[in-house]
């Protein structure tokens, strides 16, 4: 794979990645509320569910969607559901300011990789964006292993990268300006924040 095409497909990654929606706000809550490590945690096993989509793109996923869309409509009935799970969850907690220093409740790295894996495992439209992405970058003729190694890595990488940032910033920030101290009115903005999303994704598979 030519570098520069290599260039154009990571700078498209990262503008994908970049754009606001479920997902940030899955991190942004174990980062804020839990630690930077949670946070870190949610956005590896994020990367490794997009990196998955990447590879069964190349694979032919986008074709067999077509052929039997009740699997696309399960999956993506399956993620509005899962986000309107967590915003109720979300609203339905008792949240309380807390003081930095305070102690929280643990909870588990495996809840933070699980929530983060499941927010990009129920999108299966990332199948077809990656589907459409890739073949402005490679000639079937030419598609080789490595380069669909490569560009499967490269997706993966830079996915969990951003969020890997976010979560390291909004740790800091946390810190900072004591947003713990907040966390009852951040909860019920997050919560709505989900709720609308799950929304959203029902009305545009609509």
């Amino acid at each position: 794979m030519e570098l520069t095409a290599w260039l154009s497909l990571a700078a498209i990654c990262a503008f994908g990645a970049m754009s606001p929606g479920p997902s940030l706000a899955v991190v942004l809550r174990y980062s804020l509320f839990h630690s930077a490590k949670h946070g870190i945690v949610a956005s590896l096993a994020h990367g490794l569910g997009v990196g998955i989509y990447a590879s069964l793109a190349i694979l032919g996923l986008s074709g067999l969607i077509h052929q039997f869309p009740i699997v696309y409509q399960f999956l993506v009935y399956g993620g509005a559901a899962y986000l309107a799970w967590m915003g109720i969850k979300i609203l339905m907690s008792k949240s309380q300011g807390l003081a930095v220093s305070q102690p929280q409740a643990a909870t588990s790295y495996a809840k933070a990789a699980q929530d983060g894996f499941a927010i990009a495992f129920l999108n299966p439209k990332l199948a077809i964006f990656f589907v459409a992405l890739f073949s402005q970058f490679i000639d079937p003729e030419k598609m080789t292993l490595t380069v669909g190694f490569i560009m499967c890595i490269t997706v993966l990488t830079i996915d969990a990268l951003w969020y890997f940032i976010v979560s390291i910033l909004s740790a800091s920030a946390r810190d900072k300006f004591d947003l713990t101290a907040k966390r009852a009115v951040i909860d019920k903005i997050l919560g709505c924040a989900f709720l609308l999303l799950a929304m959203r994704v029902i009305y545009q598979s609509l």
